[in-house]
């Protein structure tokens, strides 16, 4: 009976068969929608080091012939065959991922799964539907991994960006677009001809969930002779990593009307405010009659070099509205936190699996299924708080979806700690992992009146997001280092902290408000640092 696994779940191939020649099976399908569904054998860095392990529809096969891609049968969209004990040492890691190939969400696809067929029983099936995704144009599937032995990982993670993006990702190179002329109905895959043998003893059982027309029966070959033909493969040349995208390669013009440029048919980001049009060869990029109905004068406006045979009905003023955005377009990277400039913050909640801490009013927008709940300090943390001066009022962020934080137009600065650990004052505290440890740390000093300062020392693994005013600076501690208390951000936990004797009044101070301030001096070994604003109060 077959293992039912949820995103996460983890287990040793042992434990699921006692087999090593395996089947894969992908389903994955949306109204309207094509995917590209592949197979990523990583090295112990789990990067793309060898590019003959990419395994998609214009290499369906490993030079071994330990992964082979078998094309879409029994119900499944695409499956692969896996012969684990043939796997080179230096694969670690296969990542199986699905991709959309043209526009479109993962939020649209309906319920798919991958599973794993061995001895023609199914083992493990992970299910998932389009409800656990928003904007995504990939997801990591499943991923078999070694360590010590194999082992199978349910992982669901979706991935903005497409098919390249994904391949940057694992640190493949996305080559040029080469022939559009390249057919796209060379896909799903490249399964052997239906008067093969019968299925082997790792085929898939018959009649699974969702049937898909194309292939109803287990055709895929019978493993004594798994060398799909080379010959029918499409036009693409170089079985290196080559994006998918080419099958919907600009042979019509792209939306905004530049077909020179491949990459996602956007602007190009190098779009000066008087740069010309990039030489668009439609005469008509937004609805424009060709006669110049505006009556601009692109040749007057353009600089020098710019591209000739520009249409005169074209606007002088660059690409139009898609171009003035392009350099405003959201970053995504496919790591949890992501500045978006210098004073805006996304955190993808998808990724790591702990909620995530902010300051109470900070969230500008979100994107996906996010819960926004209240963080109680409880009564003694709030009256440690007040007596303190470093409450925070937080809320706690999750679910899965991205949220974008920011506070005032201050500059925004993630921090990853390592085990390590940093002081910050609250006041200086964004949003953190809620998997780091934070406390009230007191600086001891008779100078000052209460006789001490306090700051939040935060600790563990995770992320904690620190703004500040302007561009901050960041320091060596020496025995001779010496800061104001307004201006200090930040200083490393390993520091000792003293506080200065000298006291100095503003110029502006008056009775009932003295203005003072206090100079900390810093002390510790080399390593030892302290962030530094340039602001004061």
């Amino acid at each position: 009976m077959a293992r039912e696994f949820q995103r996460g779940h983890k287990a040793k191939i042992s434990d699921l068969t006692a087999g090593t020649d395996l089947y894969v099976g992908v389903q994955i399908a949306a109204p309207g929608l094509t995917f590209d569904i592949s197979c990523f054998g990583l090295d112990a860095n789990e990067q793309l080091s060898d590019d003959r392990y990419f395994i998609f529809f214009n290499q369906p096969k490993s030079p071994e012939e330990s992964i082979q891609l078998l094309g879409a049968q029994s119900g499944d969209t695409e499956s692969f065959r896996v012969t684990l004990d043939r796997i080179p040492a230096a694969i670690q890691k296969l990542s199986f991922t699905a991709t959309l190939d043209g526009a479109g969400q993962m939020s649209q696809i309906g319920p798919g799964y991958i599973r794993i067929v061995a001895g023609g029983e199914e083992v493990v099936r992970y299910s998932f539907t389009g409800s656990e995704f928003t904007t995504e144009r990939a997801v990591m599937l499943g991923d078999f991994y070694l360590k010590d032995v194999w082992r199978f990982a349910a992982v669901g993670q979706g991935f903005d960006g497409g098919l390249d993006a994904l391949l940057k990702n694992f640190g493949g190179e996305v080559a040029e677009e080469e022939a559009p002329s390249a057919p796209a109905a060379a896909a799903p895959g490249f399964a052997p001809p239906a008067q093969a043998a019968a299925p082997p003893a790792f085929g898939a059982p018959a009649a699974p969930s969702v049937p898909q027309a194309p292939q109803p029966a287990p055709s895929f070959g019978a493993p004594s002779a798994p060398t799909p033909p080379p010959a029918p493969q499409p036009v693409h040349t170089a079985p290196t990593i080559a994006a998918p995208l080419a099958p919907h390669a600009p042979q019509a013009p792209s939306p905004y009307g530049q077909p020179q440029q491949p990459q996602f048919g956007q602007v190009p980001g190098q779009a000066a405010p008087p740069a010309a049009p990039f030489g668009q060869q439609v005469p008509a990029p937004y609805g424009q009659p060709a006669p110049a109905p505006y009556g601009q004068q692109p040749p007057g406006s353009m600089p020098p070099g710019a591209p000739q045979g520009v249409p005169q009905g074209v606007p002088a003023t660059g690409a139009g509205l898609q171009a003035a955005l392009q350099p405003y377009k959201e970053t995504a990277t496919g790591q949890r936190w992501t500045p978006q400039n210098q004073q805006l913050m996304r955190v993808d909640l998808t990724m790591g699996g702990a909620g995530v801490l902010a300051r109470q009013g900070s969230m500008v927008m979100y994107q996906g299924k996010v819960d926004f709940g209240y963080k109680s300090a409880g009564f003694v943390g709030r009256a440690v708080g007040n007596a303190t001066g470093q409450e925070m009022q937080l809320m706690r962020c999750t679910g899965r979806g991205q949220v974008f934080l920011a506070e005032e137009g201050s500059h925004l600065h993630p921090v990853e700690l390592q085990g390590d650990g940093i002081c910050v004052s609250a006041e200086n505290v964004l949003a953190f992992d809620e998997s780091l440890q934070y406390e009230v740390r007191r600086v001891e000093g008779h100078g000052i009146p209460g006789g001490a300062l306090f700051t939040m020392l935060f600790q563990g693994t995770g992320t904690v997001v620190v703004k500040t005013h302007g561009t901050p600076v960041v320091l060596p501690v020496t025995p001779t280092t010496f800061a104001d208390c307004n201006a200090v951000v930040a200083w490393s936990a390993a520091s000792q902290v003293i506080v200065s004797s000298q006291v100095r009044l503003r110029r502006n101070a008056y009775p009932g408000h003295s203005g003072e301030t206090v100079n900390l001096q810093f002390r510790g070994a080399p390593g030892n640092f302290i962030v530094v604003q340039p602001y004061e109060v």
